[in-house]
């Protein structure tokens, strides 16, 4: 006899079936969701940016169900950028030469390198 099989006490199998079957759902994402979303080739690998005649490479790090993606450099600074949105210092008001600028803007400037 199993603990679980002891009189009176619930049987954890049908709760625990229905659980990963529920989490299997969610986690799996429609057609329509996936498509709408952007992924990673839809950005830069590297994000090139001075400020007070420093250089910083921002290097790709994360890309959030939202959309926005994360840069970071090796010394901690990081930014966000969306497709069609401008690119953003986080914990700063500083921007340098990449504040509000659209990936395009930097793709232009040569400024955006990979993933091609």
């Amino acid at each position: 006899m199993q603990a679980t099989d002891l009189p009176g006490r619930p049987q954890p199998y049908p709760v625990l079936a229905a659980a990963a079957a529920i989490a299997a759902l969610a986690a799996t994402p429609t057609a329509s969701f996936a498509e709408d979303r952007p992924t990673f080739r839809d950005f830069p690998m590297v994000i090139y940016c001075e400020y007070e005649g420093i250089g910083h490479a921002y290097y790709f790090a994360r890309l959030g169900l939202d959309g926005v993606a994360i840069y970071l450099t090796p010394d901690r600074l990081a930014g966000t950028i969306t497709v069609d949105g401008v690119a953003k210092r986080i914990g700063g008001e500083q921007t340098g030469t990449c504040g509000g600028r659209t990936i395009d803007d930097l793709t232009s400037a040569g400024q955006a390198f990979g993933p091609d």
